[in-house]
């Protein structure tokens, strides 16, 4: 049983989705911490009419580029969870833009990294202490989810070794690439760090997955994929610490 758990960018697409499995485990976790952006916003209010419906949801803003906001997010959770820790933080909201390498620009790849890779790393190091203490209150389970675990919402785009394969000259989102790249090296170095406070750390490829991201194109709905995704939860373990795993638990060489 996962105790708590926050979810990043959760008022739309897999973040939602997340929410939405959580709450229909046999034991859902007891909080559910849903944050984005704007809770208020028009583009949350399908996740506040969830959050009316269920008492161990709480909505927090939580904006993964902002040190002020991140910090603010830090202490409403340790209100709610009264002395206990966090058990799973999912680092999942994300941008994407479509520039080749020949038209982007320095700008675009400063606020893709500074969401992609900066975000999760802020709310990585705000939340460490909340981390720490559910590995500690559950020391005798062995490194995973129910214990205490970093989830980093990645890409296959994001592997150096795959690259070939699926490169295409016409849409290269080369920041969203490059940016993927990094945060998979950053959870591999939280895995390293992490590691000796019993802290699991993994990137996770959801598939491509019908999103205002993904498009309509995809050929994952949000369903299919968060499904998937749920049962990996549930197994990671030392074995996936530090690697890429896809939606279907399968490693990624990157």
């Amino acid at each position: 049983m996962i105790g708590s758990v926050l979810v990043t960018g959760s008022n739309r697409g897999i973040g939602f989705e997340l929410i939405n499995k959580f709450l229909c485990r046999s034991q859902p976790p007891q909080k559910i911490f849903a944050t984005c952006r704007n809770p208020e916003g028009a583009r949350s209010e399908e996740l506040r009419n969830l959050a009316s419906k269920h008492s161990n949801i709480v909505l927090l803003p939580l904006d993964a580029t902002n040190i002020e906001s991140v910090n603010k997010a830090v202490v409403e959770v340790e209100k709610y969870l009264n002395g206990s820790g966090l058990n799973l933080l999912i680092n999942n909201a994300g941008v994407m833009s479509n520039e080749n390498l020949d038209k982007v620009d320095a700008d675009e790849m400063i606020d893709t990294f500074k969401t992609n890779v900066v975000g999760p790393l802020q709310v990585s190091q705000a939340f460490y202490p909340l981390l720490k203490k559910s590995a500690e209150e559950n020391a005798e389970k062995p490194l995973g989810c129910m214990k205490a675990a970093v989830v980093n919402v990645s890409s296959l785009l994001g592997s150096i070794e795959r690259t070939p394969l699926i490169f295409q000259p016409e849409k290269q989102v080369i920041s969203y690439r490059v940016s993927k790249a990094a945060l998979n090296m950053l959870t591999r170095v939280q895995a390293e760090s992490y590691r000796k406070d019993g802290i699991l750390c993994t990137a996770l490829h959801p598939g491509w997955v019908k999103t205002e991201m993904g498009t309509e194109r995809a050929p994952l709905t949000t369903h299919e994929s968060v499904t998937g995704i749920m049962d990996v939860l549930s197994s990671l373990s030392e074995k996936q610490n530090g690697l890429l795993v896809t939606w279907e638990g399968n490693v990624v060489p990157w």
